[in-house]
């Protein structure tokens, strides 16, 4: 058996392995990719990606591609409930109720303040093959589909495994110092050893991928999920529209989601799926070309480790939850931007095998929130139907005249009507989850607190309170680089590279950063001030957010969360700055003689 050997072995070319190739090699880290499909993704399944995945994909070279090809702005602003779908009653598709989502198409002053990239729509169908495209261009001989993991080994020093050829029907080994398991679960943590904690179950769901032409009965332009209350069933349906060329109502491709009780046979056949969303959404004899039909549980697992020795689970083989809330895919993506710069700084002997162990802690609490938050908004999507008073058990007049109370405008109608509304209004945790989206935090060895209170949000949920508190995601701002050209502060930090932001009188600090870069740590550093500095903030809005003096520091990891910082200035910057480094990197950070 011919045997290969390489730093990292990536198994799974799904979003989480595509992104971790992309941004090793923009490390300059040797790995090979592996994926036992013969192609990417023919699923449309997630399709949300949040601004610090568009920012981490904007890292790998991707995200223009992925604005272009997605939904526009301004066709997923909003998200919309109705009474029903289609079909002959009068009142059928009224729309109950309408939301703001994901930042409103770039009208939410809180979502534009918080990053330079707008929320992404774009179905993993059509996401993967993108992916693909980057990764295989900065690795072009990296990137190995309808290639199989059979087996896996380790000891203490590598990671031996089975790779069958499927083209060629050849097995061959590979030797990698790291293996980073992105194969959904399917072979990787069986292989070492990891079992799954489930967080609960709250019901099956079958999806139709189809072809039709919807746009006689999806009206609002601006809408991306339409969520149905059907009074013909009691069931709730949710259609999204899936592009590919046009989007909202002129889409040209829809998937459609039917929830069942857990254990209904109805949902095993195709036939009955295809009938009862016919009649729940009414388009009892309207064309559609169902492409697929799948079948998934609304419920959420987690791994029992994140990793076992040299090997290392991300996204949906670490975690999977429901999609309400896009929590899923983004959340993958997250994961291996937090891996990957710490697998890039152990490879190149710029830290100690240590920090390896600060990937776990920092993404166990980011994902167990976001697949309980996943949870939470599904089940007040159920809570809506509930409170509205469709339900399987009544009959379709019934249903029909519970919703008609929610416009009848008749005073004993009020006050359903109100607790209809205030319960979709709850929805906005799914639809305006910023908090959770973007303003996580960390804790960990490779944090160094300061001893700061974290801010009080206004809403956990809801409210992103930009802040430089060590662990914090470091705040967006516009920066202006000297010559007239803008940048977002976030392009200051370059890949695998940590970065010192210093206030417009802090040049010991820039001294102690040049003296430590010298000992071989990946170090950058410069001043910003509105007035003086070596870059500029023309607009306040890192003055606004840095909470440092203008003798004080920032230190930024290279995944753009804060490590350090120091509010003012140091009688000891060099040793203080080198302790910091140290800590962090898990290794001695010596400067040299005469820094």
């Amino acid at each position: 058996m011919r045997e290969e050997r390489v730093p990292v072995l990536i198994v799974g070319g799904g979003g989480a392995g595509l992104t971790a190739s992309m941004l090793l090699s923009r490390q300059g880290v040797e790995h090979l990719l592996v994926s036992a499909r013969p192609g990417t993704s023919d699923l449309p399944k997630a399709h949300v990606l949040n601004l610090r995945a568009m920012e981490i994909l904007d890292d790998c070279g991707v995200a223009g591609k992925i604005a272009e090809r997605g939904t526009p702005p301004d066709q997923m602003a909003a998200t919309a409930w109705y009474a029903g779908f289609a079909g002959p009653d009068e009142d059928a598709g009224r729309q109950i109720a309408k939301l703001e989502s994901w930042g409103a198409g770039g009208e939410n002053d809180q979502w534009r303040s918080t990053s330079p990239w707008l929320q992404a729509n774009l179905p993993q169908i059509r996401l993967e093959p993108i992916l693909k495209e980057g990764a295989e261009e900065l690795s072009p001989d990296g990137i190995r589909f309808n290639h199989e993991l059979l087996e896996l080994t380790q000891d203490e020093n590598e990671v031996r495994a089975v790779i069958r050829d499927n083209h060629k029907g050849e097995t061959y080994s590979v030797v990698s110092d790291y293996l980073i398991g992105a194969d959904g679960g399917r072979i990787v943590a069986s292989q070492i050893g990891v079992g799954y904690e489930g967080l609960g179950v709250l019901t099956e769901t079958a999806t139709l991928h189809v072809t039709a032409d919807f746009s006689a009965w999806a009206k609002d332009p601006d809408v991306l999920l339409r969520w149905i209350l059907s009074p013909r069933t009691g069931a709730m349906v949710v259609m999204v529209p899936m592009g590919p060329d046009h989007w909202g109502p002129e889409s040209e491709e829809w998937v459609i989601h039917l929830s069942y009780p857990v254990g209904d046979p109805r949902a095993q056949s195709n036939e009955k799926v295809e009938a009862d969303v016919r009649e729940a959404t009414g388009l009892l004899d309207a064309e559609m070309d169902i492409h697929r039909i799948t079948r998934w549980s609304v419920d959420a697992v987690m791994a029992s480790s994140f990793r076992e020795g040299r090997v290392f689970l991300v996204g949906d083989a670490a975690h999977r939850h429901p999609p309400t809330g896009g929590l899923g895919l983004t959340s993958a993506i997250h994961d291996v931007q937090n891996l990957t710069w710490k697998l890039a700084a152990v490879i190149q002997e710029t830290a100690g095998a240590e920090l390896l162990d600060t990937y776990e802690p920092e993404r166990r609490s980011a994902d167990e929130r976001n697949a309980r938050r996943s949870l939470e908004n599904a089940a007040n999507q159920f809570q809506i139907v509930a409170a509205a008073g469709v339900t399987h058990e009544n009959t379709p007049e019934e249903n029909h005249a519970n919703l008609r109370r929610l416009w009848s405008g008749r005073p004993e109608d009020e006050e359903h009507r109100l607790e209809v509304m205030k319960t979709i209004r709850a929805q906005s945790m799914e639809f305006n989850e910023l908090n959770v989206e973007f303003g996580y935090t960390y804790e960990s060895g490779a944090v160094i607190p300061d001893g700061s209170e974290p801010p009080a949000p206004v809403d956990d949920i809801r409210v992103y309170e930009p802040s430089t508190r060590p662990g914090s995601p470091l705040p967006h701002a516009w920066i202006d680089d000297g010559d007239g050209n803008r940048l977002p502060i976030k392009d200051l930090v370059r890949p695998g590279h940590f970065l010192l932001v210093a206030g417009e009188d802090g040049e010991r600090w820039c001294q102690a950063a040049s003296g430590i870069r010298g000992s071989g740590v990946p170090l950058d550093f410069l001043r910003i001030g509105h007035i003086e500095g070596d870059s500029f903030d023309p607009r306040l809005m890192w003055a606004r957010r840095r909470e440092i003096e203008r003798e004080g520091a920032v230190l930024v990891r290279p995944d753009r969360f804060v490590a350090w910082r120091s509010v003012g200035g140091s009688e000891n910057p060099l040793d203080e700055l080198a302790e910091a480094l140290a800590k962090i990197l898990a290794r001695p950070v010596l400067a040299p003689a005469g820094a």
